[in-house]
Order: structure tokens, then C-alpha cells, then sequence
């Protein structure tokens, strides 16, 4: 691993290469933070993919690349003369020292070791922390961008409720709450009213949601995970029919059934 100097040193070797990019490439010259947002989103998703497959040279690519991204924002609101990469690290510093008391005290010296409450303790209490924050969300739900993806947004949801003290008491209570919200999803496709089909769908899914959350799962990892299985035995479906010169659509669904089969006893 490199030293603190070394890493100091690479930092600057970035926002070296930045300024020089800035000021000679007529691509990045030409950028603005409204046109790299669309790609910092997908950093964002790359980085998370190959958080999700365990890989870690392919992490530390991925974090190189939204740093990137993240000193280039910094980078432009300097030429704008609105803030600069030392602003943004100082108020990141700042919260973090501010959030998190039992790490640091007041004056800034560091807690004694032994006197922190325990994780739990800090989760639980988080939520009132931040808003008791200068400058921080006017409510707890305000901090919560509507651009989020719904899964992640729910599960921030939640989240953060549970950092209140708003929460089940026992996870095993998160189920009536499941099963009703089910019973009413397929009550409202019984009136065919497609805007209470959607509003008791989304209640459902909202549900199930957390229920994988009060079990330690996260809900973005299981449904991605099950769509990479949809994926691989629906394409051992299609590659095992067109194999046989055969169009899916020509099939009967129990054929096709017993193809999906097979590809699942194969441990697609």
C-alpha cells in the first residue's frame, strides 16, 4: 500500500492532469456539469457492478473514474468562481466531524477509545444527528434526490425513518404487513382500476422492500440477481430453439416450460 505522501501526490498528479486537459483537450474544454452529469450516472452504475461481482481491480478502476469526475465539477466551478476541490473536502470534513461526536469532540481532539455507543446506538439516533446539522435537509425526507431510482429510493426511505426510531419493533412483524398489502394489490386488479392497481403495486413492492431490508438483504442485489438468472434461462430457451431451426413463438408455453426446466436442472 502507498504511504500518505504517496497518495497526497497522486491526488495532485490528478487535478494536474485536469487543469492540463481542461486547458488543451477542445473536448473537455467544452464541457459543462450539465453535460458530464448523464455520465457520472453511469460511473456511478459501474462502480456498483463491480462492487457486486467482488471485483476489486475492476473497483479501483471505477473509483479512479468517478474521482475523475468528481474533480472535473470542482474543476469547472473554479473557473466559475464558485467553489473549489479544498471546499468540497472541507465540507465533507466538516460533517463527518459533526455527525459523528463519538469520534470526535468539540475542540476537534478525538474521543478516547472505549467511550463510542455501539453501531447499532449510532444508526438509530443518525437521522437526528444530521438534523440538528447547519445548513443541513429541512426535513428527513428532503435530502432524498426524486431522481433516485425507486428501489434505492425506498430503501433510502426507510432507511432514514429507522434513524429516527421509526421502525418495526420485530422484523417478523414486517410480514402481516406484506401478505396485506398483496391481498390488496390483487383486490384492486379484481375493480380494474389501473390508477389503484398502480397506487396498491407500489405499496406491495414498497413492502417487500422492507422486509428484505429488516433481513439484511438488499433489495437492489436480489432483483438484480434474479434478473441475471431470468436472463441466462430465457437465452438457454432461445439458443436451444433457434438450434433446432425452431421461432419461440411457434412453441406452446408447456414446451417452452420444459426447456425453462431443463436450463434450470442444468443450474442456469
Amino acid at each position: 500500500m502507498h504511504t500518505k505522501e504517496e497518495k497526497l501526490a497522486a491526488f495532485g498528479r490528478l487535478l494536474d492532469t485536469m487543469d492540463a486537459l481542461r486547458a488543451k483537450c477542445p473536448w473537455n474544454a467544452s464541457q459543462t456539469m450539465e453535460s458530464i452529469r448523464p455520465m457520472t450516472e453511469e460511473e456511478v452504475y459501474e462502480l456498483s457492478d463491480e462492487i457486486m461481482k467482488g471485483n476489486r481491480t475492476g473497483i479501483a478502476k471505477e473509483i479512479g473514474d468517478l474521482l475523475y469526475h468528481m474533480v472535473f465539477y470542482a474543476c469547472i466551478g473554479e473557473e466559475e468562481g464558485s467553489f473549489d476541490i479544498a471546499d468540497c473536502i472541507g465540507r465533507i470534513c466538516d460533517k463527518m466531524v459533526f455527525r459523528h461526536p463519538h469520534v470526535f469532540r468539540a475542540d476537534g481532539s478525538l474521543v478516547p477509545d472505549g467511550e463510542a455507543p455501539s453501531a447499532k446506538e449510532i444508526a438509530d439516533t443518525w437521522e437526528l444527528v444530521k438534523a440538528r446539522e447547519k445548513d443541513g435537509n429541512k426535513t428527513v425526507m428532503s435530502g432524498i434526490p426524486d431522481s433516485m431510482p425507486a428501489i434505492l429510493k425506498a430503501l433510502s426511505m426507510q432507511e432514514k425513518a429507522r434513524g429516527c426510531g421509526f421502525d418495526w419493533e420485530k422484523r417478523e412483524d414486517v410480514w402481516d404487513k406484506v401478505h396485506e398489502e398483496l391481498g390488496e394489490a390483487e383486490e384492486a386488479c379484481g375493480e380494474n382500476d389501473r390508477a389503484h392497481m398502480t397506487e396498491e403495486f407500489g405499496d406491495l413492492m414498497f413492502a417487500a422492500i422492507n422486509a428484505a431490508r429488516l433481513y439484511g438483504i438488499d433489495p437492489e442485489v436480489a432483483l438484480s440477481s434474479t434478473c441475471s438468472k431470468f436472463r441466462r434461462r430465457f437465452t438457454y430457451l432461445e439458443e436451444n430453439t433457434l438450434k433446432k431451426g425452431i421461432h419461440l413463438t411457434d412453441l406452446t408455453l408447456a414446451e417452452m416450460d420444459a426447456i425453462w426446466d431443463e436450463g434450470k436442472a442444468r443450474g442456469l
